[in-house]
């Protein structure tokens, strides 16, 4: 089905996704219905057929533009004519939208499973990890083992929510008493579940790089197929707040983020990076757009330390979101495309069962 006869929707997370042997994935406030938003309007003004919950939706009240990810949105959406369903939202094996992948209903978004599966940072770094790809150390903290000191600790370090949103709930641990004063604030509060992912902190520089899928795409102007994962241009992350690059929900990216130049490409290191991002999206079954956050060790050495199968898709499509770019519409611009070409290029590698 090529994209000028698609009828697209764009679902946003209605509600929390269900924890998993005890672990939470805490929900963003709005569930991306901005994101939805701005994809669905960028879409619009691409002549892409945009389905929408109202007929003529205000171009700055989210809600108009997006349906909730229940089964009920997800039908209304099909009901009015939606043949493609853009899964702008947390996934997990049992998400409605598996029902409707069985009838047969393109998407655009990771599989499910896969996506529920990998949103678990250790096993996820652990698959990588197995595959020779460069993780740094870390270890799952048990809230008992915790109430119990058993462990040894070996300072500085980071702390994770293990299914966890952008840096929301990550903090650098320096010390005894912020190890204890973090920890307990992060067990006491219930957001994050009975489980805490612990890492090593990296000093050096941090790069964010998207990986796309495999498929067929417009590169300046021509039509070009990929046959396997490939990688947008890093983008390096700079003005971190206490070690930390600060969640994109409290600071823009555009103040804290900027795509490497031709020559920090070139680096030997960064290339390498490429070739280990697009391996880690073929271990993952990736359909869509993942993004791979890796910093540098105190050699210059990268390690991958995050990766999210779901990436934010921000865009300054609207008067008033003029500063909202995300990481991968930053990346996109220095191929040559700018944030609607991104999502037409993506809505191009919908998929279905």
């Amino acid at each position: 089905m090529a994209n000028a006869d698609i009828k697209v929707a764009i679902v946003y997370q209605a509600h929390p996704a269900p924890a998993v042997n005890g672990i939470i994935k805490p929900p963003k406030p709005g569930g991306y219905a901005d994101s939805g938003a701005d994809i669905a309007y960028a879409l619009k003004i691409q002549q892409i057929n945009v389905i929408t919950p109202v007929p003529n939706p205000y171009v700055d009240k989210d809600t108009d533009w997006v349906f909730p990810d229940t089964e009920h949105g997800i039908a209304h959406a099909i009901e009015k004519g939606a043949t493609c369903i853009w899964l702008n939202t947390v996934l997990y094996a049992d998400h409605p939208i598996a029902t409707f992948l069985n009838r047969g209903i393109q998407v655009v978004g990771q599989h499910p499973v896969l996506s529920g599966m990998y949103d678990d940072k250790w096993a996820t770094a652990e698959l990588l990890k197995d595959n020779d790809l460069p993780v740094p150390h870390a270890e799952q903290l048990h809230y008992e083992d915790f109430i119990a000191g058993v462990r040894k600790m070996h300072f500085p370090m980071v702390a994770k929510p293990i299914r966890g949103r952008g840096s929301e709930g990550v903090a650098l641990i320096r010390n005894k008493q912020e190890y204890q004063s973090v920890l307990t604030a992060m067990f006491q509060t219930d957001r994050y579940g009975t489980t805490i992912y612990l890492e090593k902190y990296l000093p050096g520089e941090e790069v964010t790089i998207t990986v796309m899928p495999p498929g067929t795409y417009t590169l300046q102007g021509r039509t070009v197929k990929k046959e396997t994962p490939w990688c947008l241009p890093a983008v390096k992350r700079f003005n971190h707040h206490n070690g930390i690059a600060p969640y994109n929900g409290t600071v823009a990216v555009i103040h804290n983020s900027t795509v490497l130049n031709d020559k920090e490409e070139a680096d030997l290191r960064i290339q390498q990076l490429y070739t280990q991002c697009a391996t880690a999206g073929k271990l993952v079954g990736m359909r869509a757009p993942i993004r791979i956050d890796s910093r540098a060790d105190e050699n210059g050495n990268y390690f991958l330390f995050d990766l999210n199968m779901k990436p934010n898709m921000t865009g300054p499509s609207r008067l008033h979101r003029h500063d909202q770019d995300s990481l991968t519409a930053l990346a996109a611009r220095k191929i040559g495309w700018s944030y609607p070409e991104l999502l037409v290029n993506m809505l191009g590698q919908h998929w279905g069962l």
